[in-house]
This record gives structure tokens, sequence and C-alpha cells, in this order.
């Protein structure tokens, strides 16, 4: 062993004796397990180097890494601003969040003007449901079976699955889930006049990749606005072109009143995440601005990477439709090649879900996957999916390269489960 591989052997069993002393045993495991042994340790593009030298592919990191890692323009913006001013004093008025807010409502054509920014998903989910409770004075909200928002209180209400609101039924916000496949949902739902707003994501992601119907969305966001409800779309996982538009509901010609980015907001470089909404939305917010914030909301070191950002996607977009077409041959050649385990495949641009026999089927390929070279996510409320999530720097060569061991992984899988291949 060269005294490079020994150096890294040697941080990374002090990071999983960190692990499981200080945060989760159980993260400590599944991470081992995943980087058999090593840890990361830098990464570049869709690549990341781990500490025992190998490298694999990153189709995952749950779709925050559209860019790539460390895009040159998202970390030269970063570096700028740290050299400035990183954060901000919170009583004087920062440019930084102002210029990203604009760029923000122009990318999208000003039709949503207004702006809030948050850290991570959660945070604009959770201030769009008050900003909609608070604007029309009503408390209950309507959302999507297999959604999912968040696991904060607020944003958890609205989350379909089950298992993250154990124990805690009590504290939530009076939520529907809604049938995604009937078009009269929400009419049947906001003829008694309480409904504040309609939550759902274009295409859910822990879901398992699953396009909602727009048919039934159009009807939804008619309903909505006949009785002065509020729509909001989630697409803090697929919209910035992760498929294929910049705003997916607004492409599809859904008159919505919000739109929630997060992810790759930030580059993949920094946390970020942002609500859009109409003016009407945001009145509760415009007469106090007080009544809703957060100590590093519109954080200038994260703003600043924003409109170094937006270029850099849309320099992409068209890289991304080829991409995603040669994903669609890579993934319908698995099917027909392995019709005993892999049940389906779902999703739309660069999210993808592949739906196995089993759950154990689908957990041996990603145990495969992980020790061969890529990584991808799991769904955590669909455990017979999972996910891929190409960056848009991503090559042919590289797509080519996850179908390869994708392919491998499944013939293991294949073996090694029996049943699922019996179906």
């Amino acid at each position: 062993m060269s005294g490079t591989s020994r150096a890294g052997h040697a941080d990374a069993a002090e990071a999983f004796d960190q692990l499981r002393r200080h945060l989760s045993p159980k993260l400590a495991l599944t991470g081992n397990f995943a980087g058999r042994g090593a840890v990361e340790e830098r990464a570049e593009g869709c690549r990341v180097t781990l500490s025992d030298g190998r490298t694999v592919l990153d189709f995952g990191s749950y779709a925050v890494t559209l860019l790539g890692h460390r895009h040159p323009a998202a970390v030269a913006a970063v570096r700028r601003q740290l050299d400035t001013m990183p954060t901000s004093t919170r009583s004087l008025a920062n440019p930084v969040a102002a210029r990203a807010a604009a760029c923000l409502s122009g990318y999208l054509g000003d039709a949503l003007p207004k702006v809030y920014f948050g850290l991570n998903g959660a945070d604009v989910v959770e201030v769009a449901v008050k900003l909609a409770r608070l604007a029309t004075g009503r408390g209950r909200v309507l959302a999507v079976r297999g959604g999912f928002h968040g696991k904060s209180l607020g944003a958890l209400a609205l989350t379909h699955s089950p298992l993250y609101r154990v124990g805690l039924l009590g504290c939530l916000t009076d939520v529907v889930h809604l049938d995604p496949q009937d078009p009269q949902a929400v009419l049947r739902e906001v003829a008694g006049g309480q409904v504040a707003a309609v939550v759902f994501e274009p295409v859910q992601g822990e879901n398992g990749a699953v396009p909602l119907a727009t048919e039934v969305l159009r009807q939804w966001c008619a309903d909505a606005a006949r009785h002065g409800t509020f729509v909001i779309a989630d697409e803090i996982q697929c919209g910035l072109r992760r498929c294929g538009a910049r705003s997916v509901a607004l492409a599809d010609g859904l008159p919505v009143d919000a739109v929630l980015f997060g992810k790759p907001l930030g580059g993949g470089v920094l946390p970020l995440s942002a609500l859009l909404c109409t003016e009407r939305m945001y009145a509760p917010l415009a007469a106090d601005p007080f009544l809703h914030s957060a100590t590093f909301g519109g954080h200038p070191l994260a703003c600043a990477v924003l409109p170094e950002v937006l270029p850099a996607i849309e320099q992409l977009a068209d890289h991304g439709r080829v991409l995603s077409g040669l994903l669609d041959g890579a993934l319908d050649g698995l099917r027909e090649r392995h019709p005993g385990v892999v049940r389906e495949v779902r999703g739309r641009g660069l999210l993808r879900g592949i739906d196995f026999s089993s759950p154990q089927a689908a957990g041996w390929v990603v145990m495969e996957l992980a020790g061969a070279g890529l990584l991808v996510s799991p769904c955590l409320g669909r455990p017979t999916t999972v996910r891929l999530l190409p960056p848009l720097v991503s090559t042919a060569a590289d797509i080519a390269r996850a179908a390869e061991i994708l392919d491998t992984a499944i013939e293991v899988a294949e073996r090694t489960v029996p049943a699922a291949s019996a179906g």
C-alpha cells in the first residue's frame, strides 16, 4: 500500500469513527458500504475521487450537481464574494441578494416577480404554505399522493409518505393528499372554500421520477383559481432544465401562483433555494418583511453564485436535450435486456427512475453500482426505484459508461435475487 493510500485509509477510518460517535451509526454503516471503506475526497465535473484513489461517476447527489462539481463559474463567483463581503449585516440592504432576485425573476420572464430566498427546499415550501394561508385566511392545503416536499414540520405535512410522520400528526398542517389521476380532485376539496393552496411536483422526484399528467394539473389549476386557491409548483428537483424547461409548470402552460427552486440553484457549490410568486401571494410579506425571516436567508455568498449559474445552465440546455435522448436509448435497452428485473423506466429529461421488481433487487443494484463506479440516488419513498440524475456537463461517453455499469449490476441482481427475476 502506497503512502497516499495508507493516509487515505487512515483518514477514512477516522471519519467513520467520528460518524459513529457523533452523528448516526447508520450513516457510518451505509457510507462505509457504499464507499467500500473509502470516503469522498474531492470532485470535479461529474466525477468524485475517493480516499483510496478510485474515481466514480456521479449521477446522484440528489439532483444538486446539475452543473457538476466545482463548476468554474460558480467557484469564481464565490471567490469574488469572499474577497468583498461574504455575509450580511441584516440591517443594511444587500445588493447581491437584490441582484440575484432580479436575475431569477427575469429568468422566468418576470411572470412571478416576487422572490424569497432560503437555504434548502423545505425552507421555501414552508414560506410558500405560510404565505398562502395568511393571504387567503384559510387553513387547509392540498398536496399529492407520492409527493415529497421536505421533512421540517410544515413541509412534512405535505410529504405523502407516512414513514416520516410517526409521532408527529398533532403538529402538522391540515393537508389532504390527492389522487394524481383524478382531474376532479381539487374541485371537490375547494368547493367548501377553506383551501389555501394546492402544492404539486410536476415530476415527482422521491416517488421515482413520476411525471404528473399535464391535463390533470391544468384542470386542478383552473378549479383552484376559480375558488381563490393558490397553486404552487414545487420544482426544487425537476426545475432549472433538469427536466428540459426552466420551469416545467410554466413551460406546460400551467397558470401557477408560485414556483419553488432549490438543489442546483447554488451551482452545486452553496445551499440556496427560492420561492418565486405573484404579488398577491407575496402580499403578507410585502406588508411585514419580518413576518418570515432567517438569519442566513439571502446569504450574499450563495446569492452571488446565482447570476453565474443561470447563464451556465442555459449554455448547456441544448446539450441536456441531447443527453436526454441518449439516456432514453440506454434505459430502453436495459429494460429490453432485463425484463424480469426492470419493470419500468420513467421520468423526463435528466430525471429518470428505473423501477425494479422488488426492493431487494433495487438494493442489490445500488450496492453493485457504488462498487463499480456509478453513484445514483435511491428513492426514499419508493424502495423499488433507483434515480439517475446525470449532470448537464456529462458527455455521451459518460452516459454510455453509466449504462454499461448498470447493465452489469442488473445482471448481478438477476443472479443474486432469483425471486425478483421470477416476478
